[in-house]
């Protein structure tokens, strides 16, 4: 095998406790060398390797784990966004028009608009990436939806209780019904995890508890949406059936907060969708001072997420959600590798995945100070993983 080592590094940001300094475990004047897409080696600078790349004094971060996304769709909703803009609030229901829209596509064209985006999502620094579907909401095209994003990782989650469709509105029962039966046992070898969005407009209590428990029973892992749109008993549940994360938590309670601490659910949070839906921000600070495990993703789809950036979602966190900017890029790698039950990403450290983001700037610090900017130099590491 041939190793390549990346040198001449400012500043690498490993995560890791034991590797360097500070709540990043921050090395100066580093290089890490990698053979076969791990890393065989950290150091200081002038490690030996068949191969040299120079990062040129840069600084180097773990290639982020965007653990929330849903990039198999077709259309957008630009002009539901802009009439958000102007006052309209959100509540879901854009769902079932861009549902619609994807039943419409050819799979040829969901698969080409899902590898641009993968492959937008890789130049901003995305290395590791969770697709659910829940824009088919029905048996073929939930199936369809999960063997397009089997294509580009993984991570794929079944979510065919993201809302009621068209179809069956009325009769939400008897779609949990479908959902836990017929199209669950269609999506289920395309998927790795199953989720649901538990939400006043969407599913109950009951219901996502049915979903969720009907997934697990087919050996696929849990996640959760909860708590986006008000106060309700998604974290609740999340930790009640061990779900691997609870996603949104905007409206949290003091006892959904103890919970979370007490468990090892992950509290993703979702920063770029309360800034396209004008939702408050949650106050990340509670959680983490509680002592709760959290993650941010991008939640990326056509109607309350429309981007990529991993580096926008963390400006968000430091600005409006009172992290620090450790604490957010923390949230952004090994956060989400948590949340996904991954111990092989998010650090930077012997056996782990050599997936790296170089920034074209001297401190992690820039991707905050300098919002909007695209910092991301050079993307190691493929997230078809």
């Amino acid at each position: 095998m041939t190793t390549t080592v990346l040198d001449n590094i400012g500043l690498l940001v490993t995560n890791s406790d034991e590797m360097g300094a500070g709540p990043l475990g921050a090395i100066e004047d580093a290089s890490v060398v990698y053979e076969d897409g791990l890393i065989v080696e950290v150091g200081s600078s002038g490690l030996a390797a068949d191969e040299m790349i120079d990062a040129g004094g840069a600084c180097v971060v773990p290639g982020f784990v965007d653990s929330h996304t849903h990039l198999v769709f077709a259309g957008d909703r630009a002009a539901e966004f802009t009439s958000r803009m102007a006052g309209r609030p959100y509540d879901g229901g854009g769902i079932r028009v861009t549902a619609e829209e994807t039943r419409a596509a050819s799979t040829e064209k969901l698969t080409e608009d899902t590898a641009l985006r993968v492959e937008e999502a890789r130049r901003a620094g995305t290395t590791t990436i969770e697709i659910k579907s829940g824009y088919g909401l029905n048996v073929h095209d939930e199936a369809r939806m999960l063997a397009v994003a089997n294509r580009f990782t993984t991570e794929t989650t079944f979510m065919g209780a993201h809302l009621v469709p068209e179809e069956y509105i009325g009769r939400a029962d008897d779609y949990v019904d479908l959902v836990c039966g017929e199209m669950l046992a269609a999506a289920a070898p395309h998927a790795r995890w199953i989720d649901a969005f538990c939400e006043t407009g969407a599913f109950d209590a009951d219901q996502s508890r049915a979903v969720l428990e009907a997934g697990r029973e087919c050996g696929l892992g849990l996640r959760l949406h909860g708590n986006q749109l008000g106060h309700g008993p998604g974290v609740a549940l999340a930790v009640e059936l061990g779900c691997a994360s609870v996603d949104h938590c905007t409206y949290m309670t003091d006892s959904d907060i103890e919970a979370l601490a007490a468990s090892d659910t992950v509290a993703t949070y979702l920063p770029a969708t309360d800034f396209s839906t004008r939702q408050p921000y949650p106050n990340a600070r509670r959680a983490i001072d509680a002592g709760v495990d959290v993650a941010i993703a991008t939640n990326c789809n056509p109607g309350s997420s429309y981007t990529t950036s991993m580096s926008f979602c963390i400006a968000l966190a430091v600005r409006d959600m009172m992290m620090t900017i450790e604490e957010a890029i923390r949230a952004a790698t090994s956060g989400g590798a948590r949340a996904l039950r991954r111990d092989d990403v998010g650090r930077l450290e012997t056996g782990y995945r050599a997936d790296m983001v170089v920034l074209d700037a001297p401190s992690y610090h820039h991707l905050v100070y300098r919002p909007g900017v695209p910092l991301v130099a050079r993307t190691i590491g493929s997230a078809r993983r």
